[in-house]
């Protein structure tokens, strides 16, 4: 026989600090409206793509354009290099628009309200056990995942840049991904201790 417990009343002030929270809703609505201009970017860009393997000349301009790191670099037709470069830039929206999505449905399930989405079949398999440590790791992964994105088209263009843009950029790729470990290593610290203090 299950118990009910009658929660306890807050003071004016706990409730007003804690009703506070919903300030952060209309930044998690703003983040939905990114969303929707990265799903548009990515149609307009999906679009000049084939436009351009149709032969259309304006698309095919503007991919080359697009693509070209200086003017002087301007590819003069659309090859394979070409091409990748701008896959390359699609699945950068797509991992972008992944972060958003995290930092929506992660943030506002930690921060704010709970979505209630226990028994959805739709539920993310990560917002199970999701939290403020979990969030940071995942977000962080992220992260990597876009960085690697742009390190990979600066080095098929690798000839546009000098070697201390080269140097500078993979610093910045390794800086990200030691970040990244060394808050998972927190984590997993924060975890054992956790659980070490729990009774037995």
């Amino acid at each position: 026989m299950s118990i009910s417990v009658t929660p306890k009343k807050l003071s004016p002030l706990a409730s007003l600090i804690f009703f506070s929270r919903w300030l952060q809703l209309p930044l998690y609505l703003g983040l939905i409206l990114a969303q929707c201009v990265y799903v548009f970017h990515f149609w307009v860009e999906l679009s000049v793509l084939i436009g351009a393997v149709w032969g259309n000349e304006a698309s095919l301009q503007h991919l080359l354009t697009a693509v070209a790191v200086t003017p002087e670099l301007k590819p003069t037709s659309l090859n394979e290099s070409t091409i990748m470069l701008v896959v390359l830039g699609l699945i950068d929206v797509v991992m972008i628009s992944n972060l958003l999505i995290m930092v929506i449905i992660g943030g506002y399930e930690t921060f704010v309200s709970r979505l209630g989405l226990d028994k959805h079949p739709d539920q993310p398999e990560w917002l199970s056990h999701v939290n403020a440590s979990v969030l940071k790791v995942k977000l962080a992964m992220a992260i990597i995942g876009i960085s690697s994105i742009h390190l990979l088209k600066t080095f098929i263009n690798v000839k546009a840049y000098s070697a201390q843009e080269l140097i500078a950029q993979t610093s910045i790729h390794m800086v990200f991904l030691l970040s990244a470990l060394a808050i998972a290593y927190c984590d997993q610290i924060m975890t054992k201790t956790m659980q070490a203090s729990k009774p037995h």
